[in-house]
């Protein structure tokens, strides 16, 4: 009875600071949620805290109201969604053959990838990059750069590693080649990995903004997160210029921050509940071996 009651202890003091972490993460959402929801004056008072005060919805009217805004969610959502895909694509067909012992000059393949994610050239060389192959202001500038993940590449390596050989000896024997196997047989038992690393390639490309702040100056391909941070410079340059006594644009009030901060992260956060079950099974590669 002992080691049982170790282990009660021990899932109890697990769960007991999952639940604490769990709040650490949910305390700061519900407090933009509230001021999103509360007037102005409550805000400045700092009564808002978890509960919004003296509810009012002008700030999501603004937010819904702006055409640059939605315009720029719907171009962020299609970014993210081609992203997602081509990023897959191209880290399953790099990771496939680095499972295959018979590929020639495979460990030296698996080092120059471990290498790139401890070694960069730095972020002139990749803006000269970009400029040279004229991606600038272009969509193309937010997903080439960026559309293999090393890490990422490794897990699906693995992964496709713990699938047994014997699968594909026998589809081989049915006349199955390297593409037929991979479509038909390896992916089809990868869902779990494949849906976990899409969701992170998603939220990724969606929180991203730098990429977008060095290549991007057209205005009609500015992502969300970019019009997000504008708005936190722009209200941050204001407030220094009040100080100094200098003419000042109107100050962005707080509520509209907050609104437009929960217009930005709602949408990525309804996706995670269809992925749920993979997510759970996914993060689970490794803690097994196959």
């Amino acid at each position: 009875m002992k080691p049982y009651g170790n282990d009660k202890v021990i899932d109890m003091t697990i769960m007991s600071l999952i639940f604490i972490a769990g709040i650490f993460c949910l305390v700061p959402l519900l407090h933009i949620f509230a001021l999103s929801l509360s007037a102005n004056g409550p805000i400045l008072s700092g009564k808002v805290t978890i509960f919004p005060v003296d509810i009012d919805f002008t700030a999501y009217k603004t937010v819904f109201g702006n055409p640059a805004m939605i315009h720029s969610l719907f171009f962020t959502i299609g970014l993210v969604a081609l992203f997602t895909v081509i990023s897959m694509f191209m880290t399953v067909i790099a990771a496939y053959p680095l499972t295959k012992p018979r590929l020639k000059g495979r460990n030296f393949f698996l080092l120059f990838i471990v290498l790139t994610m401890f070694f960069s050239g730095g972020m002139i060389p990749d803006y000269l990059l970009v400029k040279n192959l004229m991606l600038l202001d272009t969509i193309w500038a937010l997903i080439l750069p960026g559309m293999i993940n090393a890490f990422y590449l490794i897990i699906i390596k693995t992964f496709f590693s713990s699938i047994p050989v014997e699968l594909e000896e026998s589809a081989r024997m049915d006349g199955a080649g390297h593409f037929k196997i991979l479509t038909h047989v390896v992916l089809p038992l990868s869902l779990p990995v494949l849906a976990t690393l899409s969701l992170f390639y998603a939220v990724g490309r969606w929180n991203g903004f730098m990429d977008a702040l060095l290549y991007i100056t057209n205005a009609e391909l500015y992502p969300l997160q970019l019009k997000l941070y504008e708005m936190v410079i722009n209200s941050q340059v204001n407030d220094m210029a009040i100080a100094e006594g200098m003419n000042a644009a109107a100050p962005i009030p707080e509520s509209l921050k907050a609104a437009s901060i929960m217009f930005a992260t709602i949408p990525i956060l309804l996706v995670y509940p269809w992925l749920q079950r993979y997510f759970i099974s996914g993060m689970m590669i490794g803690a097994v071996k196959g």
